[in-house]
């Protein structure tokens, strides 16, 4: 089977690497080709477009920054389905719009082809070791013919209905993060003003009723002063604006919610958005 692979970012770029060290002939496409380098360096094939790596594969994988990226690289002059070919299975990996991955699935019909709608929990850890959480929306036969590729690059698969409920489930998944990581930072905040040693806090409640995936990965990462981004600011504070839209849409309220889209809302306003989710604490500094 031939890959198709469009973007190469910091997540990307692990999962080309894992799908090549499988033995996966990939062709890649990302908008910055220097970008791309490390991937080509490991035997990924370069394509201009996301035209022509659909054109060359089987099968084709996006994650990209935003909505608006994802809209680009599927439905733009030099998309993927303008590259479009009967029998060809495209899966949106990015956090996007459910909305979003409802008319992406319906286009790909009118092109003979498939789509699903994947995104993935576990950051660039999860991307790099294999064992990222994949929460798939679409059809069960397409979620069968992709399961050897998710079964590369994730250690949790799951399909959770049809076209954008994958996306609805990772927005499950993002609220339930950010009361974690605005929990963690406010803890590590709180124990630093009260004299305590922040590394026995971290160690005590990793092993307790209230430990939790952020403080155990990103709480030792604030002791070192280790902000870069296994997943940036600004890609979160997108997802919490994603989730509050679908909540709305679904008569819901979120307050919790809400507060942490307007803590990660002050990041990017001072120019933190490029940093990793866990230099929330400097604004509590």
């Amino acid at each position: 089977m031939k890959i198709g692979f469009v973007g190469t970012g910091v997540m990307g770029s692990k999962m080309v690497i894992n799908l090549l060290n499988a033995g996966y002939e990939v062709n890649v496409y990302n908008r910055t080709k220097a970008h791309a380098q490390e991937v080509i360096d490991h035997g990924a094939k370069w394509c201009d477009s996301p035209k022509t790596a659909a054109l060359k594969s089987d099968l084709i994988i996006t994650i990209v920054g935003f909505p608006k990226d994802v809209r680009e690289v599927y439905f733009g002059p030099t998309g993927i389905f303008a590259g479009a070919h009967p029998g060809l299975l495209a899966i949106d990996m990015t956090t996007s719009s459910p909305k979003l991955a409802i008319e992406i699935a319906a286009k790909a019909q009118e092109f003979k082809m498939s789509a699903l709608d994947a995104p993935v929990s576990g950051g660039d850890v999860g991307a790099q070791k294999e064992t990222l959480t994949i929460m798939v929306g679409g059809r069960k036969e397409d979620f069968q013919r992709a399961l050897p590729i998710f079964e590369v690059l994730g250690n949790s698969v799951r399909l959770f209905g049809h076209s954008g409920q994958g996306q609805k489930s990772k927005m499950a998944n993002q609220i339930m993060i950010a009361g974690t990581m605005t929990g963690m930072v406010q803890s590590l905040s709180y124990a630093k003003k009260s004299g305590l040693n922040q590394a026995d806090i971290i160690e005590m409640i990793s092993q307790g009723a209230a430990k939790n995936w952020s403080m155990s990965n990103y709480g030792p990462r604030i002791l070192k002063g280790d902000f870069k981004p296994g997943f940036s600011a600004k890609h979160f504070l997108k997802d919490l604006r994603i989730a509050l839209e679908s909540a709305e849409e679904l008569g819901l309220e979120m307050p919790a919610t809400k507060t942490a889209r307007d803590l990660y809302q002050i990041m990017v306003d001072d120019e933190l958005g490029d940093e990793g989710t866990q230099a929330l604490i400097k604004i509590y500094r």
